[in-house]
C-alpha cells in the first residue's frame, strides 16, 4: 500500500503502446487491464500491464473478477523475484470507444472502492476513435485519474522514454492476440449446435469474421511494426559499428 498520497505518474513508452494496442483492438466495446509497478514518495512508475479477459462484453463499463486480480497480485510477485525490485499492482486502465476521455460517474465510483484499498491506486483512460471536430481526423487523449469526494481528480502524467520494448510489454502485446481469439471461441462456443440451421451458419460467419478482424487489426499492423524496428535497430547497429571502427582509428593512430 502507498504511504504517500499520488502526486505524479510516470509511464514507460512501451507500456504505453502495449495499452493503446489493447484499446484499439476494438471500438465497439470497452477493454481493460491492471497496471503493474512501484511507487516511491508519491511517484508511481508503471513498468507493465496485464490484459484481462473479458468475461462479458460491453459498450459502456469493464468488470475485474476476484479471480484476476489474484492473478494479478501473483504476476506482480514474479515479476519482482525476476526483476530484483519492487513490482504490485498499482493501478488499472480501460479505454473509451467513440466517447470522451473524461472519467464517467461508475468510472468515479469504481475507482473509490480501489483507493479504499490503496490510497495510491490509479486510473488510465484512453479515448480511442474519437473524431476531432476541427481536422476530422481521428484523435487519442489520455488521461489519468483518481477518486476524490466523488470527483475525478486529475493526476499529472508524463510517459517517459525507453528506447527498447521489454520482454514483459513483448510477451503481453503477443498475449493479446491469444486472449482476443480466446474470447471469441469461449463466445462461439455458447451458440454451438444451434437448432436452427441458418442461425448456426450465421455464428459461424460472424466467429469467422471476428478472427479475420483480430488478424488485420492486430496481427498484421503488430508484425509491421516489428519488422520496422528490426530494421531501425540494424541501421542502429551499423552506425555504431563505423564509429566504433573510427574511434580505434583514432586509438591506433
Amino acid at each position: 500500500m502507498a504511504a504517500f498520497p499520488l502526486k505524479k505518474v510516470e509511464l514507460q513508452t512501451d507500456v504505453y503502446m502495449t495499452c493503446l494496442q489493447h484499446a484499439l483492438s476494438t471500438e465497439r466495446f470497452e477493454v481493460m487491464g491492471l497496471l503493474l509497478g512501484d511507487t516511491v514518495n508519491g511517484v508511481a512508475n508503471i513498468i507493465a500491464v496485464i490484459i484481462l479477459r473479458r468475461l462479458d462484453k460491453k459498450r459502456d463499463r469493464v468488470e475485474i473478477s476476484p479471480e484476476q486480480l489474484t492473478e494479478a497480485v501473483n504476476e506482480a510477485e514474479r515479476l519482482t523475484e525476476v526483476l530484483e525490485r519492487p513490482v504490485r499492482v498499482l493501478g488499472w486502465y480501460h479505454s473509451h470507444p467513440h466517447i470522451t476521455v473524461c472519467p464517467s460517474r461508475v468510472d468515479v465510483r469504481t475507482q473509490a472502492s480501489y483507493q479504499l484499498m490503496d490510497i495510491g491506486f490509479v486510473g488510465l483512460i484512453f479515448s480511442v476513435f474519437s473524431e476531432s471536430k476541427e481536422s476530422k481526423e481521428q484523435e487519442i487523449s489520455l488521461t489519468c485519474f483518481q477518486s476524490h469526494n466523488d470527483e475525478a481528480r486529475e493526476i499529472p502524467l508524463e510517459i517517459v522514454y525507453t528506447p527498447i520494448i521489454s520482454k514483459i510489454c513483448l510477451k503481453t502485446m503477443t498475449d493479446l492476440l491469444k486472449i482476443l481469439v480466446q474470447e471469441e471461441e469461449e463466445m462461439a462456443k455458447t451458440y454451438k449446435n444451434h437448432q436452427d440451421i441458418l442461425a448456426s451458419i450465421h455464428n459461424n460467419a460472424v466467429r469467422t469474421r471476428s478472427l479475420v478482424h483480430i488478424t488485420d487489426i492486430i496481427t498484421k499492423p503488430l508484425v509491421l511494426t516489428f519488422e520496422k524496428r528490426i530494421a531501425l535497430n540494424k541501421l542502429r547497429a551499423a552506425h555504431l559499428r563505423r564509429q566504433l571502427q573510427e574511434l580505434q582509428k583514432v586509438c591506433n593512430g
